[in-house]
């Protein structure tokens, strides 16, 4: 949220309600409005942000549209609401990605700090490492001798390069004194297809591999949560495999910068009580994710604390991307 509508929203008197916004006086929203999902069609954000919006058009009386712009690591929906009105009717979902990529950039295309309204923070990811089931690897321990035998021989697949699964494969690379190499994909749909084809070797995605474990054609070596996951209570997190690491990724809704105060409580509203409505709950059980929910100046303030967390992440693991 800007300094600017942070402050209408928190130092305005009650009687400035009288003085109703503009946008707020048009009864919003009186149109449908568009939500761009930044990733593949079918996969886990995909399949859970329909859900949510299908959830939260019920509560504003108008649809929310799911738009698809996947590529770029998760951050085309942002760039998009760089030259978009700031009426609300262009959000888009916003992955820890679009925090990390102005970070990897010696020229960031926007500053997530300044460019950007913060809606609401919905939920995080369950993440694992997975193999074919055929794969000679049983365990975690097995694929990292594997990878410690011949450097760089194995590759991995991820949503694309500085998300989170890229970084925290890098982490655990880095942890345990091993090289692989990464094959950046846009979505879970095409690294699955891709492992399940033979092309790389390794998964590291969200949970949409979740079918295919269970169904026996892919082996899930570790998850990433704090916990072990509901569905796979025989898979190890990566803290009981030695790595000390927990990675869930949060994420949420935002929209372009310098949002009416009067919208953005209203989408938040919205969104609130879409995180727990039963249609998307639902989406998230079958995930293995929990609801996450933070109000706009949480949700602002988290992206703020996240930022300088990833810079020292980055700095750690030399990461840079130009």
């Amino acid at each position: 949220m800007s300094a600017i509508t942070r402050r209408s929203a928190l130092a305005l008197p009650l009687a400035a309600g009288l003085a109703a916004p503009a946008y707020a006086q048009q009864n919003f929203p009186s149109r449908p409005i568009r939500m761009l999902v930044p990733w593949a069609p079918g996969g886990t954000s995909d399949i859970a942000m329909r859900a949510l919006c299908e959830a939260a058009s019920k509560r504003l009386g108008q649809p929310v549209i799911v738009e698809n712009r996947a590529g770029a690591g998760g951050v085309l929906g942002a760039q998009f609401l760089l030259t978009t009105p700031a009426d609300g009717y262009v959000l888009s979902q916003f992955p820890i990605s679009v925090m990390r990529q102005p970070l990897l950039n010696s020229r960031p295309l926007f500053d997530p700090l300044a460019d950007f309204t913060y809606v609401s923070l919905i939920t995080g990811y369950l993440f694992g490492i997975v193999v074919r089931a055929d794969a000679p690897w049983q365990t975690l321990d097995d694929l990292i001798e594997a990878a410690r035998r011949e450097p760089g021989k194995l590759n991995y697949g991820s949503p694309g390069v500085g998300t989170s699964l890229h970084l925290t494969m890098e982490q655990i690379a880095k942890a345990k004194g091993i090289e692989w190499t990464h094959v950046p994909f846009r979505g879970v749909a095409e690294n699955m297809q891709a492992l399940l084809g033979g092309q790389i070797h390794i998964l590291s995605d969200s949970s949409g591999w979740g079918p295919q474990v269970q169904d026996g054609a892919l082996r899930c070596l570790a998850v990433w949560s704090e916990a072990r996951a509901k569905s796979f209570p025989n898979v190890p997190t990566l803290r009981e495999s030695g790595i000390d690491i927990v990675s869930v990724s949060p994420y949420g809704i935002g929209g372009p910068k310098n949002m009416d105060a009067g919208i953005l409580r209203a989408l938040d509203a919205a969104f609130r009580e879409a995180v727990s409505d039963p249609l998307h709950i639902g989406v998230l059980d079958r995930y293995d994710m929990a609801p996450m929910y933070k109000n706009s100046a949480d949700y602002t303030a988290y992206v703020r604390q996240t930022m300088e967390d990833e810079r020292k992440l980055i700095q750690e693991l030399g990461l840079r991307l130009s």
